[in-house]
């Protein structure tokens, strides 16, 4: 079924027809960009500052991309049901409309930055990783106690869609050597479905405050899954800026994050995180320039150091600890 996308023209009267905002106060409309799956508007007035998102039936990414517009839906119980555990760090949800796939959310503070911008700035502080750490294994936790949340994210074909096969379908493609090795982390994703897993967790969606609160958004891949995925997607982000980054200083505060990260997580979380967490933080390193959703800020050279480092890795017997894929030196 094809849905209007919203813009800057149609939403406020749209926000009115759902009763969100008032015909009496005048409203502005700002269109945000940085994500690739929805259109996002921010629209405030005297009494309300929100941001409304529309799900895409097919991603803004250089090759074709489709996925399930339903996800907005699912992203709509998600921040209702993160919001209730992390009231500080997830943004309330005011109102969802599944006709049209679309989901109204409080903004953030106007002077919160996108994580992700600050890292690629060199802007670097480990306690991040900390506090990171911490939500997530709460997030972790409370899926593994919560049955009934465990049923009602237990449908992963968005997962499927969004992640196994762009990132670890299309590099199993391209490295048919490592291919198996590649496939036994897909069943181990789709076989263990243990906890909540927020399924985006990246720097990309994690914006700071001026005080180093910490604000996650994006939970349309959210799913009853394996904790793993989580982990490795944000320390694999971390990889990423880690081989970009050619100051010694910073590349160790990038490694010290994504210490901080892990020792926080296992500090809190109930269950040992799996020992294969270094593969999957390989692959998912190893998508980001093999894969469907690239990153832009790699240049050529350190393009090829990262798959060559990641291929190593993916090839070994035994998987590593991940604070090896942090290497002192980048060779």
């Amino acid at each position: 079924m094809s849905v209007e996308l919203l813009n800057e023209d149609t939403v406020v009267a749209y926000l009115q027809s759902r009763g969100v905002i008032s015909f009496n106060e005048k409203a502005t409309v700002e269109i945000l960009t940085g994500g690739v799956s929805n259109v996002v508007l921010a629209v405030q007035t005297e009494s309300k500052d929100l941001v409304l998102k529309q799900a895409l039936a097919e991603l803004k990414v250089a090759t074709k991309w489709e996925a399930d517009q339903r996800r907005a839906i699912v992203e709509a119980h998600a921040i209702e049901t993160f919001h209730a555990l992390s009231p500080e760090q997830v943004p309330a949800l005011v109102d969802y409309d599944p006709e049209v796939f679309t989901l109204v959310l409080e903004r953030v503070p106007h002077s919160a930055t996108v994580w992700k911008s600050d890292l690629l700035e060199g802007v670097i502080y480990p306690e991040i990783g900390a506090k990171l750490g911490h939500t997530l294994a709460t997030w972790h936790n409370f899926g593994r106690s919560s049955e009934v949340a465990r049923k009602k994210f237990s449908e992963d074909l968005l997962f499927e869609q969004l992640r196994i096969t762009p990132f670890y379908g299309t590099v199993a493609g391209k490295n048919p050597k490592l291919s198996p090795k590649i496939m036994s982390l897909v069943d181990e994703l789709m076989s263990e479905k243990t906890t909540l897993v927020h399924g985006d967790f990246s720097p990309k969606n994690i914006m700071i405050g001026q005080e180093r609160d910490v604000y996650i958004l994006d939970y349309e891949v959210t799913h009853t899954g394996n904790p793993v995925f989580d982990l490795a997607f944000l320390t694999g982000h971390l990889l990423c800026k880690y081989f970009r980054e050619q100051n010694p200083g910073k590349r160790e505060s990038l490694r010290q994050t994504a210490q901080d990260f892990m020792k926080a997580y296992d500090e809190q979380s109930e269950v040992a995180h799996s020992p294969t967490l270094a593969w999957h933080t390989a692959l998912i390193a190893l998508a980001r320039v093999e894969g469907t959703s690239l990153v832009h800020y790699l240049d050529e050279s350190a393009q090829h150091l990262l798959a060559k480092h990641c291929k190593s890795t993916l090839a070994r017997e035994v998987p590593s600890n991940l604070l090896e894929l942090f290497a002192e030196e980048l060779q």
